[in-house]
């Protein structure tokens, strides 16, 4: 069976940041590595949640709101995927880290929190998607990005 594109990724080398995950046509999967693969430094259900109602909200609500294809937390827990059409790749990368900043100055409940909203809704906090949001902005503007996966 053929591997899946992020198989071939060698996570060993992957730190917050973020890079092209996969080109579909005229969609871009973009890989938002908040924390480093394997590190043991994984984030809880609460944090995965919370920062998916609050950035999947932000983001359907910026500029990029007409090309928003999906935005949720991968499996492995170190970070999630957005998916957008037609991205332009600064644009994308200006675009979240305002859609950072934008969580980190919110104040109020969490977005979907109610049980008609949500599946777990008592399963969210603020709090844990600043913290979050906090230490993966910090991430981006530390460095320059080429958005590709660094290689052995």
């Amino acid at each position: 069976m053929e591997r899946i594109t992020s198989f071939t990724v060698n996570h060993d080398l992957l730190e917050p940041g973020i890079y092209l995950s996969r080109m579909d046509g005229d969609v871009t999967t973009y890989d938002l590595r908040t924390r480093t693969p394997n590190g043991g430094d994984y984030m809880d259900d609460l944090t995965m949640h919370s920062v998916e109602h609050m950035f999947a909200t932000f983001i359907r609500n910026s500029p990029l709101r007409e090309d928003v294809i999906y935005f949720g937390p991968m499996g492995c827990q170190t970070g999630f995927y957005l998916l957008i059409r037609n991205g332009d790749n600064e644009r994308v990368l200006e675009t979240v880290k305002q859609t950072l900043r934008d969580i980190l100055a919110y104040e109020g409940p969490v977005f979907g929190a109610s049980r008609q909203e949500c599946g777990n809704y008592r399963n969210l906090s603020l709090a844990a998607a600043k913290a979050e949001c906090r230490a993966y902005l910090a991430a981006l503007e530390g460095k320059t990005n080429d958005f590709k996966y660094r290689e052995e």
